[in-house]
């Protein structure tokens, strides 16, 4: 039988979709195996999460000081060094250039219907915040392809909620993340199985 497939989880914060992620992969739910946990904080409470799970974890320039080729060559170097076949970047908040060989073999999960309230600095709070100050009725979250842009690679599914009039940024934050812990799965065994694929 083969080897599950290994996939990089990127983390840059808590940590709460790669706990998911794991969770799914244990249950049987997920074809793959999490080959390492990358951040580009040392501070990322992920990272704890990680070492309680049993899981390689490295960060990259956690000082912020290369520039965006530098960073993203040596962050698909670990990723590579790893075995890592796919990556996923769940809360990861540092842009990527993404060398031509790996297009197609990332995701990313967006606490938004994109392209509504995507792009630089949309991201957490942020983003549920801007929803509520435009008066939007529905939200959400999408799982995409990333490309050379924040927000910007093609789109694999996206899960709507309504927004509640009482809802606030928390109210709103919680009930869009049980979303994004049905989508990202969901993706990654969409994309895994070959039924879906990177498209420019």
């Amino acid at each position: 039988m083969s080897e599950p497939a290994r996939v990089a989880v990127l983390v840059s914060g808590g940590g709460r979709t790669l706990e998911n992620l794991a969770e799914k992969i244990a249950a049987g739910e997920l074809p793959c195996r999490i080959g390492l946990v990358l951040s580009n904080r040392a501070d990322a409470f992920a990272l704890e999460r990680a070492r309680r799970l049993e899981l390689p974890r490295v960060v990259v320039d956690p000082a912020s000081e290369m520039p965006v080729a530098e960073f993203s060559r040596q962050v698909f170097a670990q990723i590579e060094a790893h075995g890592c076949e796919h990556a996923v970047l769940a809360g990861f908040l540092r842009l990527l250039a993404l060398p031509d060989a790996w297009l197609g073999r990332v995701l990313n999960i967006h606490p938004a219907l994109l392209p509504a309230f995507g792009g630089k600095g949309y991201y957490g709070e942020r983003v549920h915040r801007a929803v509520l100050e435009r008066g939007m009725e529905f939200t959400g979250c999408t799982v995409h392809y990333v490309d050379d842009e924040y927000d910007a690679g093609p789109i694999v599914l996206q899960r709507r909620i309504p927004v509640l009039p009482d809802d606030t940024v928390e109210s709103l934050a919680a009930r869009v993340f049980e979303e994004e812990k049905i989508a990202l799965p969901q993706a990654l065994r969409m994309h895994l199985s070959g039924e879906v694929r990177f498209r420019p």
